[in-house]
């Protein structure tokens, strides 16, 4: 497989709350927005990352839903233990967590990063966003345009660092040729599904697709941490 992971502060935030994981060689890629005020948040996404390093190293002949389940559940119980220090009180995260192994692509979720897969010219959302204004989206209080420009979504219904972390687990077969893109908010705020489509859809290196997301971002305002992982399988 082919990656090309990046993350850029953007535009209007002092520091940088996302971190990511890219680990080609145990085919585990993972990003997460941390949340709590920039100390809070930058420890909440590193721990995060931090165990799920920790935790997933030998997949030989382990199950990678449960592996990744466990590892997310860790890291829960870490953010809270450290969240009774003052200085954290209240942080979390989200977290997009893959796993290809043997041409499936396992991925546990909780927050509003993003999967994506990319495939033959048609993008497809893989996760749910587990956010106040998805959910009245979905129930039909609001349309896409107002779920879109709302002043509440960032409001997240579901992250690590509270007592109950609900995850979602999906596996999905995927087959050479295929992309697969994670990314935080900061990036699918201010580009559409069809717009990340478009440029995956051009006939550029893994760099240049990754670049051309990022500054169209950058462009429109920058107005959150912005972090992409492009894995392109084979």
């Amino acid at each position: 497989m082919h990656v090309n992971a990046f993350s850029d502060v953007g535009l209007v935030r002092k520091e940088n709350e996302d971190n990511y994981l890219v680990s080609v060689q145990r085919g585990l890629f993972v990003v997460a927005d941390g949340m709590g005020g920039h100390m809070g948040g930058q420890m909440a996404s590193s721990i995060a990352i931090n165990v799920l390093d920790k935790e997933i190293w030998d997949l030989e002949n382990q199950e990678p839903l449960k592996v990744l389940s466990e590892a997310m559940i860790k890291a829960n119980d870490m953010i809270l233990s450290h969240a009774q220090n003052e200085q954290y009180y209240g942080m979390g995260t989200t977290v997009t967590a893959a796993i290809l192994k043997e041409n499936m692509l396992n991925i546990a979720h909780i927050g509003d990063s993003r999967a994506y897969l990319f495939r033959q010219g048609t993008l497809t959302l893989l996760t749910k966003d587990h956010s106040l204004v998805n959910e009245l989206f979905q129930n039909g209080s609001l349309t896409q345009e107002e779920a879109q420009n709302h002043p509440q979504r960032n409001i997240l219904t579901r992250a690590l660092g509270t007592n109950k972390a609900q995850i979602d687990l999906l596996t999905i077969p995927v087959t050479a040729g295929d992309f697969l893109l994670l990314c935080t908010d900061g990036l699918h705020n201010h580009i559409s599904g069809s717009e990340l489509e478009l440029i995956l859809s051009q006939d550029l290196s893994l760099n240049e697709k990754v670049q051309n997301m990022v500054n169209m971002a950058l462009e429109r305002g920058g107005t959150d941490n912005i972090t992409v992982i492009l894995i392109q399988c084979e």
